[in-house]
């Protein structure tokens, strides 16, 4: 268990940060875990083991927002605590914009961006992890990449 936590501990807090926020990725990623640990022993390999532990996440973040009924907030802290690397200020405040955009994104859409274009997943990992059909991820993923732009307008320009 300390192999597997290890291993997955950074991008299982990485997924769970940008989906609840700074201020409930710890505890979000602790319950990921906690699944991850009581379910191991029914794993079937059905997937690949990191498909299972995503969506794993995913569906603690997810669960974790339907409980506390924030299903759009991302604390402005996250940004403030993500460490930054050497850019013009200008950059800073687009970051700061596109995380202010991200919070403000259903879960879902969320989730998907996270996997898809920041986690770097495949369609068919997408669709494994959260439990949907290929087509119906490219769809969502569609829509909250158009989301996203109605959110930033014009400061991407």
């Amino acid at each position: 268990m300390e192999v597997l936590y290890h291993q997955y501990k950074r991008r299982v807090f990485g997924m769970a940060h940008r989906i609840v926020g700074t201020t409930d990725a710890e505890e979000v990623a602790q319950e990921a875990f906690v699944r991850v640990f009581r379910g191991l022993a029914n794993f079937r390999g059905d997937s690949q083991l990191s498909t299972w532990i995503y969506r794993l996440t995913v569906n603690a973040a997810l669960s974790y927002l339907a409980k506390r009924g924030r299903r759009q907030e991302v604390g402005d802290e996250s940004i403030a605590e993500m460490p930054a690397p050497p850019t013009a200020e200008r950059d800073l405040a687009l970051a700061a914009r596109i995380e202010d955009a991200m919070g403000r994104l259903p879960a879902g859409y969320r989730a998907i961006l996270v996997l898809h274009d920041i986690e770097g997943l495949s369609h068919e990992e997408c669709a494994a992890i959260l439990e949907c059909r290929i087509g119906t991820c490219k769809s969502q993923l569609h829509k909250a990449r158009a989301k996203m732009r109605e959110l930033l307008g014009a400061s991407l320009k």
